[in-house]
């Protein structure tokens, strides 16, 4: 017979689900930018959303505090890198863009004896 789990232990496996989720997807956001996968970096700049946890989670319980912690830091590390990947993308877009509309001199031969 399984001892009943208590409340506690019960959201101490939830919130480790919760942040083994976060992490896989932090490291994922990380694969995107070391493999040099611009839309796949694009598309993590366009997730906009806070995450909320759900209320039914409860408190962080106190053993997890430096996990998430150093989840946050790493986090926001790749966040930042996101950020710097896209605009550095845009600006090569840019670039790109003018160069392809600039007129582009023709070069002239003359066929001529010397």
């Amino acid at each position: 017979m399984t001892p009943p789990h208590s409340p506690g232990d019960r959201r101490h496996a939830e919130w480790t689900v919760v942040l083994e989720e976060m992490e896989g997807e932090v490291i994922d956001a990380e694969r995107s930018i070391r493999g040099n996968r611009a839309e796949e970096i694009a598309a993590w700049g366009r997730r906009m959303e806070d995450w909320v946890p759900p209320s039914s989670l409860g408190p962080l319980p106190m053993d997890l505090r430096e996990r998430a912690a150093r989840l946050l830091q790493h986090q926001l590390a790749v966040a930042e890198e996101l950020v710097e990947r896209i605009t550095q993308s845009q600006r090569q877009r840019d670039l790109a863009a003018r160069m392809a509309y600039r007129p582009r001199p023709v070069a002239a031969f003359v066929d001529r004896a010397l």
